[in-house]
């Protein structure tokens, strides 16, 4: 079997130059391509070739790839070599981007939503009262996974007056610098086939409970792959109905990772993606008299006049802070993290080497 790409029967769901370089020591071992389409307790379901050469879905236990790590464990978008004699994956090809978020604000481990991104699809319901602190924490983490992020405020049919919706799009423009942002509407066709012209390559879609994902899915993909219950009457509001991330082929070229709704997004080592998700503050800085200013009370802070100028409003700035304040807690809990598995680690080694001296030193008299 050929891992070329011009011709590849996986080139539609990502197979790449790139990959087939990464790939081509495991198929020197008799090792198959495949990409994971979903993942579920401890087993992968994933996207292969099979001797007949058409593209097939096989489930393979995780195998050797199996790690006490969560961020080093498959996940929906990976790319494996997979043993199909023995059913099992070998070896995680290598990342090239990913979508991080911390599994709660009170412990370090990292968690992968979706791996190997080219956009990140943040839908946003204009269902709810329009939250922009919670749009800055999603783009924070957006940047700093590697994708494009792209704002799609989901059932904007629910915002009849054209002048509201205008405004609602430009307050979202404000907070999101260098990414699109996109009002649809799933039940009137409303700027799908604008959102599905933006997908090249891989896309992950994300959003909060209820914000319309499945529906969205379903409307991109032209199937019924996603469970959708019905709105609440009385506010339009969905509930949450899917429970994995499922890697969906488009009928345009190109796949979708929808995942499931999501109540809390910590932030996961994003230091670059805050700044990103901020250019506007961290331009103001760079006019800053000192230049380690924290912005809060400084002699000559170029930030705190544009608040008082009213070109940067006091909830950005406060959610800035907020924002870096978090990133810095989990930066912390995971150098601790990292510390006490060194140390754990040592003392495994010393013990290990106590015994062994022992051993080679024979029962004492």
């Amino acid at each position: 079997m050929t891992t070329s790409t011009a011709s590849h029967p996986l080139r539609p769901y990502g197979w790449n130059d790139a990959l087939a370089t990464d790939f081509a020591p495991h198929e020197a071992d008799g090792l198959r391509p495949g990409r994971v389409v979903r993942v579920d307790r401890g087993s992968c379901e994933a996207v292969t070739v099979a001797e007949d050469g058409r593209v097939t879905s096989v489930r393979v236990g995780a195998g050797p790839v199996a790690s006490p790590d969560p961020l080093l464990n498959p996940c929906t978008g990976d790319w494996v070599a997979l043993d199909l004699d023995q059913g099992v994956a070998r070896a995680l090809l290598p990342r090239r981007t990913a979508f991080v978020r911390a599994v709660s604000s009170q412990r370090s481990d990292g968690q992968v939503l979706a791996a190997n991104i080219d956009q990140v699809l943040i839908a946003v319901s204009l269902a709810d009262e329009l939250d922009l602190g919670r749009v800055e924490r999603f783009l924070s983490l957006a940047w700093e996974s590697g994708g494009q992020p792209v704002v799609v405020l989901t059932k904007a049919d629910l915002v009849p007056d054209p002048v509201t919706l205008s405004y609602l799009v430009e307050d979202t423009e404000r907070v999101a610098p260098g990414a699109r942002v996109l009002p649809v509407s799933a039940a009137t066709g409303q700027g799908m086939d604008t959102l599905a012209a933006l997908i090249d390559g891989t896309a992950a879609l994300l959003g909060q409970s209820g914000a319309g994902k499945s529906t969205l899915a379903n409307a991109l993909t032209g199937t019924d792959a996603q469970r959708v219950d019905a709105t609440r009457d009385g506010d339009g509001k969905g509930r949450h109905t899917t429970t994995t991330r499922d890697l969906l082929p488009l009928p345009g070229g190109g796949v979708l990772i929808d995942t499931p709704g999501l109540r809390g997004v910590g932030l996961w080592e994003a230091d670059s993606g805050v700044a990103r998700a901020f250019t506007d503050v961290e331009a103001l800085a760079r006019d800053c008299r000192f230049h380690d200013c924290s912005h809060r009370s400084e002699p000559g802070c170029a930030v705190l006049a544009a608040v008082d100028e009213g070109a940067l409003s006091l909830r950005r700035l406060e959610n800035y802070h907020k924002l870096l304040r978090e990133n810095e807690r989990i930066a912390a809990r995971s150098d601790a993290r990292l510390n006490a598995e060194i140390l754990r680690n040592w003392k495994q080694k010393k013990a290990l080497g106590r015994h062994m001296m022992e051993r080679k030193r024979g029962p004492q008299q």
